[in-house]
């Protein structure tokens, strides 16, 4: 089965969506009737598609395109500083960061597009950032089965910034890696180095 068809839900209809937009907006003390919301409910239904759009996608088919005239290069791989909006899945805040993904290819690459849109595939649906890491990774070495992965994702989130101890400024990191990362320090390192370590950043 595709990862895609994991999800099983009932979606409500557009109007259903649109009227639980109007009790948000009454919860928080407007009129949703008043000139100015008026169109709000459209407008939040039509920016979670695409938010959201993610729940439609596959990652897998991005990769399943795949190059293996590459006259033998076998070395590592990196896409750097693959910008993404995700949205929080506890306060449904928005996630802004940044995604580094490598690769050692095992006589196949992928055209270096798709690999960020498997990253924006992921983005597009309520994340916690260490499970949309871990996916990320776990896709791409499910699908190509490369020699290595190694995911690093920076970002900030808005439900510890604009709300709770609202701490702007800080940014999360974390880090998946399989294979050849995990097993040889060195690979790892280069990798890092190549990035521009911003665990070292995290740790400084």
């Amino acid at each position: 089965m595709s990862e895609s068809r994991k999800f099983n839900v009932n979606r409500p209809s557009r109007e259903e969506a649109e009227e639980a937009v109007r009790t948000l907006l009454r919860w928080a003390g407007d009129n949703p009737k008043r000139e100015g919301l008026i169109d709000t409910p459209k407008r939040v239904v039509k920016a979670y598609e695409d938010w959201f759009s993610g729940y439609q996608e596959d990652p897998e088919e991005y990769l399943k395109r795949t190059f293996e005239e590459v006259e033998g290069y076998d070395d590592m791989i990196v896409l750097k500083d693959i910008r993404f909006e995700s949205h929080c899945e506890h306060h449904l805040a928005p996630i802004i960061g940044r995604a580094h993904v490598g690769y050692m290819p095992n006589k196949r690459v992928v055209g270096i597009s798709k690999l960020a849109r498997v990253v924006d595939t992921f983005a597009r649906r309520f994340q916690v950032q260490e499970t949309m890491n871990a996916q990320i990774a776990e896709c791409i070495q499910r699908v190509l089965d490369p020699k290595g992965v190694a995911v690093v994702i920076e970002a900030t989130h808005q439900c510890m910034t604009t709300r709770g101890v609202h701490k702007p400024g800080v940014t999360m990191v974390t880090s998946t890696v399989h294979g050849a990362f995990r097993t040889n320090p060195s690979t790892r390192r280069e990798f890092l180095h190549v990035i521009g370590n911003p665990t070292a950043r995290m740790e400084g």
